[in-house]
């Protein structure tokens, strides 16, 4: 979001300040400068119609009507603002909260946002004030609850689009309870249209507040407010309109100078040019665990509801990282690799299913624990590096909050000494400490992502998946951050699961490497083969199109040849078949197994590539 400009300096702006700066002024200085004249009754001057002594008459009390107009002023306008904050609070909490609340809690709210929607705010105001009974309190009760299905619906709506975002979902990561994500990652993040809401709602809460003091279920005598002045002079409109009509036109010109507040606010941001996780299924008797693994993964399968079915676009991936390793895990856009992390961090979107044989972080059985416990494991034990820093960093909250909020929540950290732990995160990230005041709009793209690092650096993680890091990077910030994360790695000895489609760059960066395609892994080896002892086909076609300094420019770049296979109508061989040079009748028949070729190379392929590469192709 970015920090609100000056208003601009148009006529409307201007007529619509000068507005506001009087109504806050009689607001002010109303009752100390007539409120004395306002309640003196003059019995030689009742019923009195205007004169130079009394410019809008008198009353039947004989009490100047001006001096009242100009007194019940701060009543009117506090008693409407009242009300609007009532309801919008109450409103925007009820909408807010959907965006961070389980599935079958926020599909309950949504129901009974919908069946209050279902009853007309005057109405539901109305009915209200004669329950809680006659009197100013009664009638702003009434209105605040009559607003709230309104506000509900608005924060509903912006709250959707915020619960889908990169920044909530890193905080879901860092496992911040959902109090947490509502005041500081859902509302600080719809704020400026709910504002502009509120702003234009008051106005239309003075009318029905006057309304409901001209029917007699407001303001109560002695009190009086711009709606019971309107109700006493109404007798008299045949005879003297201005007793009358005056109590209207103020309640006229407070309403339009809110409406045109909100339609200045609005064109000046103008110019300024949804996701609970599915529950998870009951998963498959676990294998023993191995020693010294940080993540061992066994047999995990993603399933995701379509219009046209259900898709698998993950299916039995295998992997695991000891202590210090950074395995790269490659393959086509599309190919799973995302969702195969979003799955290991229980980060999937919502209607997604995981199901796994096997799920350990740091040597403790996911799937044997609690969904609090698990969240705190995953918060504490495991960091994640998101493609888009932009996205991934909360836009309204500066650096600072951003870092300390995961230490603060998990290790009891003191604001003092989670600041200095932050300080010390962005040191090691290579960032100056005066950073923390800044917010992510104001830092480079290189800058975003190394805070984005260093947030991750805050829980002292065993594990951090790397989600294409590097992709919206120049090359000489790639290079800094690849050893950026290198480093970290030698001083924490965390692992690291680098996920990229930029096979030079897992050549140089990474041990070993993992190839994905259509959502299974097909190829696993150290890095030191890839360039010329990759045997599977996908692998070799991928190697040969990273491009070389000494190919003929004149020739067009080598590509895989077809497309992936179609997710919604899966075949039951190989998943390369259609693209595969090496194709034969077994390879449409039934899909290969992941097997081992030796101790450390493990290829799915009926057919792989002899053992003898072709020209060797550099990843430099």
């Amino acid at each position: 979001m970015s920090p609100p400009s000056r208003l601009p300096r148009s006529p409307m702006a201007w007529a619509t300040g000068v507005m506001l700066a009087s109504l806050i002024a009689l607001a002010l200085i109303g009752p100390l400068v007539w409120g004395a004249a306002a309640d003196r009754p003059d019995l030689s001057a009742v019923l009195q119609g205007p004169s130079a002594v009394h410019p809008f008459g008198t009353d039947s009390l004989g009490r100047d009507l001006l001096a009242r107009i100009l007194t019940a002023t701060r009543a009117s306008l506090l008693l409407a603002l009242a009300a609007v904050l009532l309801g919008a609070t109450a409103g925007v909490l009820l909408g807010a909260c959907t965006a961070v609340l389980g599935r079958r809690c926020r599909r309950l709210t949504g129901g009974l946002i919908n069946l209050l929607l279902a009853f007309p705010a005057l109405l539901v105001a109305m009915f209200l004030a004669v329950v809680f009974g006659a009197g100013a309190t009664g009638a702003v009760l009434a209105l605040a609850a009559a607003g709230v299905p309104g506000f509900a619906r608005l924060a509903q709506t912006l709250a959707a689009g915020v619960a889908g975002t990169d920044h909530l979902a890193a905080a879901r990561v860092l496992g911040l309870r959902r109090h947490r994500l509502l005041w500081r990652h859902v509302l600080p993040n719809i704020a400026e249209p709910l504002l502009l809401s509120i702003t234009t709602a008051a106005g239309t809460a003075l009318v029905a507040l006057s309304g409901l003091s001209f029917l007699g279920l407001g303001v109560q005598p002695p009190g009086y407010d711009w709606g019971q002045l309107l109700s006493q002079g109404l007798d008299r409109i045949y005879a003297e309109p201005v007793p009358a009509l005056a109590p209207g036109l103020a309640i006229l010109y407070a309403a339009l100078a809110f409406q045109l507040l909100g339609e200045v606010l609005a064109g000046n941001v103008a110019r300024r040019g949804p996701v609970p996780r599915a529950p998870a299924p009951v998963p498959a008797p676990s294998r023993p665990a191995e020693d010294g693994l940080v993540l061992q993964v066994e047999d995990l399968t993603v399933e995701l509801p379509t219009p046209d079915g259900t898709i698998r676009p993950v299916h039995g991936v295998s992997l695991s990282l000891r202590p210090g390793e950074i395995v790269g895990l490659v393959g086509e856009s599309g190919s799973g690799k995302s969702l195969t992390a979003l799955a290991i961090a229980d980060l999937l979107p919502y209607g997604a299913r995981a199901s796994r044989r096997t799920l350990r972080l740091l040597g403790e059985d996911l799937s044997a624990l609690t969904q609090k416990e698990r969240d705190r494991h995953l918060a504490t034990g495991l960091s994640m590096i998101f493609q888009n820093p932009a996205s991934a960093l909360n836009p309204s909250l500066r650096i600072a909050t951003q870092l300390t909020e995961a230490v603060r929540a998990h290790r009891g950290a003191s604001r003092a000494q989670a600041a200095a732990e932050a300080a010390d995160a962005l040191r090691r990230v290579a960032l100056p400490p005066a950073l923390l005041r800044s917010r992510p709009h104001q830092l480079s793209g290189g800058q975003r992502q190394r805070v984005m690092i260093a947030s991750g650096l805050m829980v002292r993680p065993g594990l951090i998946i790397a989600d294409e890091p590097t992709t919206a990077l120049d090359v000489t910030v790639q290079r800094q951050i690849t050893q950026l994360l290198t480093d970290l790695r030698r001083d924490t000895s965390a692992a690291i699961l680098f996920i990229s489609h930029d096979v030079a760059l897992v050549g140089e960066f990474c041990e070993r490497v993992l190839v994905m395609y259509a959502g299974t892994i097909v190829e696993a080896m150290p890095v030191d083969r890839l360039a010329d002892g990759a045997r599977h086909p996908y692998t070799r076609a991928l190697v040969a199109s990273v491009p070389d300094l000494t190919a003929d420019r004149g020739q067009p770049l080598p590509t895989v040849e077809g497309a992936p296979p179609d997710p919604l109508a899966p075949a039951p061989g190989c998943p390369f078949v259609s693209r595969c040079p090496r194709r034969q009748d077994r390879c449409a028949e039934q899909a290969p197994p992941l097997a081992d070729l030796d101790t450390d190379h493990r290829i799915a392929c009926w057919h792989p590539e002899p053992a003898a590469a072709p020209e060797a192709v550099t990843t430099s």
